[in-house]
């Protein structure tokens, strides 16, 4: 199975890649989205605190938790190609890689442009306030690490439709080698 590792920083857009895979009827896993629905499933309130804490738990004592299940998903399904996004250290891609064919994509955004993205969207676990202790804990997980070593980079500071277009131009190649 060929699997698109979709990285960035928060609000950079890595969501083009959800968009990009319901468009074309792939399959897309996100680590976010499991561990905000365990959160709920918890009955606790969907917020910055309670979502890191979350996070942390299910990631567990190796930090893989949360991977190990978006990867079981994703094979699941039996897909030739699909996307996992959230991946935040080396070692998540690595355990990606031993289980399937495996190509880093890079979602680029500006600091100041993703302040005004975090500040429009309205995600319960988003906030001007908790923006710069979400860039830190992010680094502290180890996220610079697979930007800096993707395999593609997407430079998303035009329109939506422009970061798809990068985004297919890298799907369109890997999937048709």
């Amino acid at each position: 199975m060929k699997i698109f590792i979709i990285v960035g920083m928060p609000a950079a857009g890595k969501n083009i890649a959800r968009l990009y895979a319901g468009s074309r009827d792939m399959v897309y896993y996100s680590t976010g989205d499991i561990v905000r629905t365990e959160v709920k499933m918890r009955g606790l309130e969907v917020d910055a605190v309670t979502t890191s804490e979350v996070s942390d738990d299910m990631r567990g004592e190796d930090g893989m938790g949360v991977t190990r299940l978006a990867l079981e998903e994703i094979l699941k399904t039996g897909a030739e190609a699909g996307f996992l996004e959230g991946m935040r250290s080396w070692q998540e891609i690595e355990l990606i890689r031993e289980r399937a064919d495996g190509l880093v994509v890079a979602v680029l955004t500006p600091r100041s442009l993703r302040l005004e993205r975090i500040c429009s969207r309205g995600r319960d676990d988003d906030s001007p306030q908790n923006f710069d202790d979400r860039d830190q804990r992010e680094i502290a997980y180890g996220t610079a690490i697979p930007i800096a070593l993707a395999d593609a980079y997407i430079l998303n500071t035009g329109t939506m439709d422009d970061a798809m277009e990068q985004l297919d131009a890298i799907v369109q190649e890997e999937t048709t080698k």
